[in-house]
């Protein structure tokens, strides 16, 4: 209990609070709701769920605007050992706006 009041009281001087956001993992992953600067630890932590609840193919949309977003899922891609391979999405699903990653099954 002493716990949960010294994180209320930490909360409170500071005037932040942590943000945790609970998402049921799909093949899908919207980033529209997201900032850029959560994209480097998001995207691997989605993947790695997506590998172990057998997922082998996924689609991330993160919108067309100028590109940042788009840019951020790519470099987590490149560097993300599950990953086989990634391209754009189709035009009828979402075409630059989203990309298509396939990965490698889980270790058995």
């Amino acid at each position: 209990m002493a716990r949960e009041d010294e994180d209320e009281e930490s909360e409170m001087e500071t005037g932040e609070e942590e943000d945790v956001v609970h998402v049921p993992i799909t093949d899908e992953l919207d980033l529209h709701n997201f900032r850029a600067q959560d994209v480097p630890s998001l995207v691997p932590e989605y993947l790695d769920e997506c590998v172990r609840l057998g997922f082998r193919q996924v689609r991330i949309v993160h919108g067309k605007g100028r590109g940042v977003l788009r840019r951020r899922v790519e470099a987590a891609l490149e560097r993300h050992p599950r990953v086989i391979s990634f391209r754009q999405a189709e035009s009828w699903s979402g075409g630059w706006g989203a990309t298509l990653v396939t990965l490698s099954p889980d270790d058995p």
